[in-house]
């Protein structure tokens, strides 16, 4: 969340006075960009108060597995290094950072929910919810820490 709050400083405050001072072709990537990544962070952003809704037990996994579907984390991808590289680095290192948080939220989900390419066998020796629910206590316990 700190990262969305940076972000929305940023593109509100210097953002839009770096903009200004773009090139056409620049101001152009700069609008595209800053919308994807808004939308990738909110996106996200909807991800984990999804899981913190689990978390704190106002909800349960499978009611966040049914939920999570309006979660999309393919939208809000980001456009080639070329056009990247005209804009200020802020932004630069603003969308790096929401790529990596990103992929890093795409492999909590791949763990939580058993989707992408690291499904896992159910767990033969107790209950997978059991074992789901301690994965998202083991994710967010670190987060905490």
């Amino acid at each position: 969340m700190a990262l969305v709050e940076e972000t929305a400083a940023y593109l509100d405050g210097p953002g839009r006075e770096e903009s200004k001072q773009l090139d056409r072709a620049a101001a152009l990537t700069y609008a595209t960009e800053s919308m994807r990544l808004t939308t990738r962070l909110m996106q996200l952003a909807s991800w984990l108060l999804l899981h913190r809704a689990v978390k704190e037990g106002e909800m349960s996994l499978a009611q966040a597995s049914k939920e999570k579907t309006k979660v999309k984390l393919t939208i809000g991808e980001a456009g080639g290094e070329d056009s990247i590289a005209l804009l200020p680095q802020t932004l630069r290192d603003l969308i790096e950072r929401s790529k990596k948080l990103k992929a890093d939220v795409v492999r909590l989900d791949s763990t939580i929910h058993g989707s992408g390419p690291t499904d896992r066998p159910a767990n033969t020796n107790g209950n997978s919810v059991e074992r789901q629910i301690g994965l998202l206590k083991a994710a967010f316990e670190r987060d905490a820490g």
